[in-house]
């Protein structure tokens, strides 16, 4: 059994202690939190753009800690899952490696270069494991796109475009700070990032066009270019001021193959009479109406619904495999 350590109770501490509740291998041992009123399990003020709202939780089984250095001395926690704000990750992700716990960091990494280069190297030094949060590969239809392209199944990949766009994230007074969140080149963009390196080899040049936030980027679109000039791949990603507009993403990958795979996660939501609009290669069965629906409520809310606990999963089976820093 993997006794965890959550550090941060917000939003995605919340997500996180809901995805541990569903692992049979993994439990909850204890939480750090600021706030005295977290400590005594009323997430009742958590509130987030997918997923339930908080809870009144039992705490009676969790040691409580109020700093960081109180739950990495805690010689029963054997990973410290941080849900910390992005300016705090590096700084405590390598505490905790210091302090012999494997680490669930969540995404972005850190904001600069050379704080995510501390966190890896201080994993090695450590012979700990450092795995950092990111979900898409994990989502069933960007799941299957990789496997097609690892496989050959529809021929070569030619490229594809991405997109991942939110209303304004009003509940996060820092979302546009620079120096702790970063606004949503860090936070949304990333995703797509992380996903196109997969799907398509490390860019050789990253172009972006966007529009800005007074010094953070609101809105983007970006080229990546490749050491094949065949493969043409766009994201797009970013906020919309649009109040009550859902949270959307989606992609379209092509293949020399004539086939593509394409996702659109608000179909239900805008195209209710088409249900073509999530679309199968020639050959394999179109979702239909009911399908659809149920396979874009998974995508919309599938963190809590199990994707996350895929991602620990993973987590657990590193354990007992050499570190790997890719």
């Amino acid at each position: 059994m993997i006794r965890v350590g959550i550090a941060g109770i917000g939003f995605m501490g919340w997500i996180h202690y809901l995805a541990y509740g569903r692992c049979d291998d993994t439990e909850v041992a204890a939480i750090c939190s600021r706030s005295q009123k977290k400590l005594d399990g009323d997430w009742r003020d958590i509130q987030g753009n997918f997923g339930p709202p908080g809870e009144q939780i039992g705490t009676s089984a969790l040691a409580a800690y109020p700093q960081l250095d109180d739950l990495l001395a805690d010689d029963t926690v054997d990973l410290v899952d941080l849900c910390l704000p992005p300016h705090l990750h590096a700084d405590a992700a390598v505490a905790a490696l210091d302090h012999g716990k494997h680490v669930f960091c969540e995404k972005p990494m850190a904001l600069t270069t050379d704080a995510c280069q501390r966190m890896v190297a201080a994993a090695r030094a450590n012979d700990r494991q450092l795995f950092i949060g990111h979900v898409l590969p994990m989502f069933p239809e960007y799941a299957r796109a990789l496997r097609w392209i690892d496989d050959g199944t529809y021929g070569s990949v030619r490229g594809g475009s991405f997109k991942r766009v939110i209303s304004d994230p009003l509940w996060l007074a820092d979302f546009y700070d620079p120096q702790r969140v970063g606004g949503p080149l860090i936070d949304l963009h990333v995703h797509d990032a992380h996903l196109i390196r997969l799907l398509f080899g490390m860019p050789t040049e990253v172009v972006s066009h966007g529009r800005m936030r007074d010094t953070v980027v609101e809105y983007c679109h970006t080229l990546f270019r490749f050491d094949d000039p065949q493969l043409v791949v766009h994201a797009a990603s970013g906020i919309i001021p649009q109040h009550g507009r859902p949270f959307t993403h989606g992609f379209e990958v092509h293949t020399t193959g004539g086939r593509g795979h394409e996702f659109d996660a608000a179909a239900t939501r805008r195209h209710r009479e088409d249900p073509q609009r999530i679309r199968r290669p020639p050959g394999e069965q179109l979702i239909d109406a009911a399908q659809r629906n149920a396979h874009t409520r998974h995508a919309l809310y599938v963190l809590v619904e199990g994707v996350f606990i895929g991602a620990l999963a993973l987590v657990y089976c590193h354990f007992s495999a050499p570190f790997r820093s890719a």
